[in-house]
């Protein structure tokens, strides 16, 4: 395994701020917002909590699917990845920073949960199908094993 490399982050929290959605001078779609999300642990003897704020990054449709059905409050699940970066400003000073890009969003509320009006009507539609029916056998000798 000395060729291994893994990077896959999934995150299930509340959007903090309104996702606002940037094109780039090329016209790329990118939406970035935060994603609080409540860590518990136990400390002294009794279970505390403590919530961890998230930066995330999302491209094209991802960015626009959730800029047009999240806001601020609305719980949401991300698959991503983690992204390092670094620059060095004016003042010579070199800055680190580290986000999750966003592959996959997911609604985690109910529609009536997070309070959206309206209808999702350009969100993917998702058919259920039933499982198909199987011959019930009765006896093993029937098998062919």
């Amino acid at each position: 395994m000395a060729n291994f490399n893994l990077n896959k982050v999934i995150l299930g929290g509340r959007i903090t701020a309104d996702p606002e959605l940037k094109q780039t001078q090329t016209g790329i779609s990118t939406v970035t917002f935060s994603v609080a999300i409540n860590r518990r642990f136990a400390a002294k003897g009794a279970e505390e909590n403590q919530t961890d704020f998230i930066n995330v990054r999302a491209w094209r449709q991802t960015a626009e699917f959730i800029n047009r059905f999240f806001k601020k409050g609305s719980s949401i699940c991300i698959v991503g990845s983690i992204q390092t970066r670094t620059w060095t400003d004016a003042q010579n000073v070199k800055h680190y920073a580290t986000d999750v890009v966003a592959d996959e969003a997911y609604f985690v509320d109910s529609k009536a949960e997070n309070g959206s009006t309206g209808t999702y009507t350009d969100a993917p539609s998702f058919q259920t199908q039933q499982a198909p029916k199987f011959e019930e056998i009765s006896g093993d000798d029937d098998l062919p094993f």
